[in-house]
């Protein structure tokens, strides 16, 4: 008998950082089968009382669910999104949650900007019309 092959990514991800992760990436894969105005519903409400996350903050919960999970991992944007602000909210903190599309050739995505930027993604500021956003802050409290 051959023993199960572990993959790399997770052992990139210590024991103790996979529970929040899963849980993040369950909640997440529940989340996005709702429709968009009930995910943006749900986001707004999840992120009252978090503080904006930073970069670092925001790269490491999408490491950690693209660890995690092969959906999120592969063409899973929306999952892999939601996942990774779920993390960061059970850690205190909210990136701004972002889906938008481009026009040459069509494409719709989702994604977690800090400041503007999008995090670990390979599409540059401005590649995706944001179409809807949840922010970190308030806009009326941005300077």
């Amino acid at each position: 008998m051959s023993q199960p092959m572990v993959t790399a990514t997770h052992d990139r991800l210590p024991l103790r950082r996979r529970p929040p992760a899963l849980l993040a990436t369950a909640a997440a894969r529940l989340i996005v089968t709702l429709k968009p105005h009930r995910i943006r519903r749900v986001l707004s409400a999840v992120r009252r009382g978090s503080a904006p996350a930073t970069a670092e903050e925001a790269l490491a919960a999408r490491q950690a669910v693209v660890a995690l999970s092969a959906r999120c991992a592969g063409e899973g944007c929306l999952q892999r999104s939601v996942a990774t602000v779920l993390l960061c909210r059970m850690r205190g903190v909210w990136p701004d949650w972002c889906t938008g599309v481009r026009t040459s050739p069509f494409r719709a995505h989702a994604w977690v900007e800090v400041d503007g930027l999008p995090v670990g993604e390979p599409h540059q500021p401005g590649a995706y019309h944001r179409m809807m956003v949840v922010p970190g802050v308030r806009d009326d409290q941005r300077s």
